[in-house]
């Protein structure tokens, strides 16, 4: 009888024999290990092809930008699961980072997509600020006539202008990171107070999805990169519940002072 053929599952990440390991074609322990940095790894695996300096600069700010921002939901969720289950790290740390979506972390995919989409319909790209203004100006009204947001246009607390934002196409620039989605992003910055009729901030997680776009890494990973960067944010987070605890005061707040009321009967179209 003859020998079954074993299937074969070919990859160009990690793969080992009983005496070595190989990553990206690299010797992890002689080539990987102590010679690159987690972000330029990240950024090799994402791609199967090592970034320039230039570019591991631009995606580590991105990661910065993106790591921490205080008590949002994520935090929070991340928090209470611990408290609930604090013999489940990888609970907590799981919970912060499904609540990444539209509203918080999400932007960062939701920007890079829109502005790709944008860039992709354009007849010509823009070679001057006179003519990404003008696109800009196209965009932003059409989104305001199908009454749709602008992904990345505005926030929360930051209603003056996001610190990130400048910094990082700053870092971009001096790179020579900064492409066609970092110019349509900062055009729409400068145009859409004609469509609007007010001034909105181009937000952190926006300007971070624009230059992710820019250094060419997958769209449908964006969002990824994201999660990526508020999962060290979030073990900073459970670091810090660990020695300040406020989980438990978070849960004892809202349970405390609740109060009863009449019920109220979901209708089909959501109408009382």
């Amino acid at each position: 009888m003859a020998e079954q053929k074993r299937p074969t599952y070919p990859t160009a990440l990690g793969a080992s024999t009983p005496t070595t390991i190989t990553l990206l074609g690299q010797d992890l322990a002689a080539d990987v290990m102590g010679n690159v940095g987690f972000g330029e790894l990240a950024f090799w695996l994402a791609t199967q092809e090592r970034p320039s300096k230039g570019q591991v600069r631009v995606f580590e700010a991105v990661l910065a930008a993106l790591a921490d921002h205080g008590f949002t939901p994520t935090a929070i969720v991340t928090r209470l699961t611990y408290l609930s289950a604090p013999d489940s790290v990888q609970g907590a740390l799981a919970a912060g980072l499904l609540g990444g979506g539209s509203r918080f972390l999400g932007v960062t995919e939701d920007t890079g997509r829109f502005l790709h989409d944008v860039l992709a319909g354009a007849q010509d790209v823009p070679s001057d600020d006179a003519g990404w203004d003008a696109l800009a100006l196209e965009t932003v009204t059409a989104q305001r006539a199908a009454k749709r947001f602008v992904p990345g246009l505005g926030h929360h607390v930051h209603k003056d202008g996001d610190p990130r934002t400048p910094r990082l196409m700053q870092i971009a620039r001096e790179e020579g990171q900064f492409g066609p989605h970092l110019a349509l992003f900062e055009a729409i910055g400068r145009v859409h107070p004609q469509v609007l009729g007010r001034t909105l901030p181009l937000n952190g997680a926006g300007v971070c999805g624009a230059a992710l776009a820019d250094l060419g890494l997958p769209l449908p990973l964006l969002r990824g990169f994201a999660l990526l960067a508020r999962t060290a944010g979030l073990i900073g987070q459970l670091a810090e519940e660990l020695r300040h605890p406020v989980g438990n005061d978070i849960f004892l707040s809202v349970d405390l002072n609740n109060r009863s009321v009449a019920p109220d009967p979901w209708t089909s179209d959501g109408a009382r």
